[in-house]
């Protein structure tokens, strides 16, 4: 489980930090300053992302035997915690923390390529994502997929 951890952590740094952080800083210019609530509003949105996204990191490597890497994916279909809302809470979490820079930085450039990132998001799960586990895991995938929305988050009844 630690060398999964590891590379796990390393592929935070490179990939979500990159997409979540790196380039959203680079791109944060311009932005007037906004009254305290409303900085406050996007860095709560950020760090919720955060912790979605580390949550999910964690039950892929606890839980799913795996990373969030595609060349290194879980070899178990994860369905508990988060992606018992949603089969993608991952993704929604980078988005919330891209999306909360925007808001906290008052950029519209951030924003604008918030909205690039989820098109790019949505595209990958589409036209990779969906098709490898369906191959991967058959049956389970399809009935986690008719369970579960793909974005929208929905609370399980009951």
């Amino acid at each position: 489980m630690f060398g999964r951890l590891v590379k796990t952590l390393l592929f935070t740094l490179v990939m979500p930090g990159t997409v979540g952080l790196y380039v959203p800083q680079a791109l944060k210019h311009g932005g007037a300053s906004l009254p305290g609530a409303a900085r406050y509003s996007g860095a709560a949105l950020l760090l919720c992302g955060a912790l979605i996204y580390f949550c999910c990191a964690w039950d892929f490597v606890s839980k799913g035997r795996g990373t969030p890497a595609p060349i290194d994916a879980p070899e178990k279909l994860v369905v508990h915690g988060l992606y018992k809302l949603t089969r993608n809470p991952m993704y929604v979490g980078v988005a919330s923390v891209i999306f909360g820079q925007a808001l906290y930085y008052r950029s519209r450039a951030v924003a604008i390529y918030g909205c690039f990132v989820v098109l790019a998001f949505h595209t990958f799960v589409l036209l990779y994502e969906e098709p490898t586990l369906k191959r991967l895991f058959g049956a389970q995938y399809d009935e986690y997929c008719g369970n579960v929305p793909r974005w929208i988050v929905r609370f399980p009844r009951g």
